[in-house]
């Protein structure tokens, strides 16, 4: 019988999800039914998202049960399939959480073809997946960007950042990035082609990014909230939007419920800006169309990416703990089998 290897939620975290969070079992795959197929899992995204998902509070999603599967997606091969949809050797993406094999209805709509000619199956879990549809579309449709204007993306190195700002540059408009550290900020400006790169660590971090954008700013992508938020809300110009994607520097709050958020800094200003937090699901129906002109402007030279590969599925809390401290640089992988 074939085994599985998956990694579940074992405690709620205090603060920092602690190893004793997480637990590792090895279970039996249940056998294929009709209408199912079998993912090899090779690849596992870590995502900030993940870890409100471990507290248990009301939020746009329902909370992890202890003992569930932790929640994540992942790509792999089909090892076998008892579906006309799917065909052994098939790549698919499946967010089916943290584990090595998985059985699943073809039809389930958590599982979704991969197409390698818009990427690797590995970039089909940041630039041209979920990561990169999320910059995509919480720009555009959120942000609703103007040729001409300025914006400010938060985590401007990561996985969604790093997509926002050179599409910010796609499409006419000037790129402020915000980063932790100086080779961060070097590899937005040098490399992704970003105006300029603030790095929030320096201590006249609120001086510079005032510097860099003398018209104010027109768009902020918000995905940290904290320091960087309160920098930015004096710089918002009348009129200017501001997709919030999430704010990474709350989730590990012991009482995220408490929490100063982007939204209690954004509504004390004298002028509100338009804002709102955005899943990428409103607009699940266009995937195939962000994916594939994401991959387009990748084979144009227009976009760029990293990625942060950590190696098996047991070490997985590590990798996603240094992820929320923004240890990685780019999109945060982890390697589970080739």
């Amino acid at each position: 019988m074939a085994m599985n290897t998956r990694i579940v939620l074992a405690r709620r975290p205090e603060g920092e999800p602690a190893d004793d969070c997480f637990r590792v079992e090895t279970v039996e795959l249940p056998e294929l039914q009709d209408g199912q197929i079998l993912i090899k899992v090779c690849w596992l995204s870590l995502d900030p998202y993940m870890r409100p998902r471990m507290n248990d509070m009301k939020s746009y999603a329902k909370p992890l049960q202890i003992g569930d599967v932790m929640t994540g997606e992942s790509t792999g091969v089909v090892l076998e399939s008892k579906s006309d949809k799917y065909r052994p050797g098939d790549h698919v993406a499946a967010h089916l959480g943290w584990q090595s094999h998985i059985v699943a209805d073809a039809d389930n709509p958590a599982v979704m073809p991969v197409d390698l000619a818009n990427g690797t199956l590995s970039a089909h879990l940041g630039v041209v997946g979920m990561p990169g549809r999320t910059a995509y579309f919480g720009l555009r449709e959120v942000g609703k960007p103007k040729a001409g204007e300025t914006l400010v993306v938060a985590a401007a190195s990561g996985a969604v950042g790093s997509v926002v700002g050179q599409m910010a540059k796609i499409l006419g408009l000037r790129a402020v990035g915000v980063a932790g550290g100086p080779e961060k900020c070097r590899y937005a400006t040098e490399e992704l082609g970003f105006d300029a790169c603030i790095d929030y660590k320096s201590d006249d971090f609120a001086k510079k990014l005032a510097a860099a954008c003398p018209d104010g700013i027109d768009v902020y992508f918000e995905n940290v909230g904290g320091a960087v938020t309160k920098a930015v809300a004096g710089l918002l110009n009348p009129g200017a939007r501001v997709p919030i994607c999430g704010y990474i520097s709350n989730y590990n709050d012991a009482d995220l419920e408490q929490a100063e958020t982007p939204f209690h800094i954004l509504k004390r200003l004298d002028s509100v800006p338009e804002h709102r937090f955005f899943l990428v699901t409103e607009w699940q129906e266009r995937w195939c169309e962000a994916t594939r002109q994401l991959g387009q402007w990748i084979k144009e030279g227009k976009l760029k990416y990293r990625e942060s590969v950590g190696e098996g599925l047991e070490n997985a809390p590590e990798y996603f703990r240094g992820m929320l401290k923004g240890r990685n640089f780019g999109k945060q992988l982890v390697k589970v089998a080739d």
